[in-house]
């Protein structure tokens, strides 16, 4: 279909949605460029989300692995805290790039 697309992970928290009892792990989705923008799509999810974090993006899982390792490993502790922020206490930085309405960053404004 000649329609561009790429590989995306990241985190993806529970704002806008009941909480689960399980523990939060990273997240994969994958965005398809339509009509000049990127639009984010999400099969494990399968509704509208808000809130995903973008670590990187890259052709497949091996181009965004969050760790490539060899050999034995201790993971001594690891955190990830998200917090919704309200719309009146939002800060934007520009050097950033925006955050496309889709909840992707819009790699065309960074």
């Amino acid at each position: 279909m000649n329609i561009p697309a790429r590989y995306c992970t990241g985190y993806l928290g529970d704002i806008g949605v009941p909480p689960e009892d399980l523990p939060m792990d990273f997240s994969a989705w994958f965005e398809a460029y339509l009509g000049g923008r990127w639009y984010t799509f999400d099969a494990r999810h399968n509704t509208p989300r808000i809130g995903r974090i973008l670590i990187a993006h890259g052709r497949d899982a091996t181009d965004v692995a969050i760790v490539t390792s060899f050999g034995p490993h201790t993971l001594v502790d690891f955190n990830v805290v998200t917090d919704e922020v309200m719309p009146e206490e939002a800060v934007h930085y520009p050097a950033a790039g925006r955050i496309a309405s889709n909840g992707g960053a819009d790699p065309s404004k960074t």
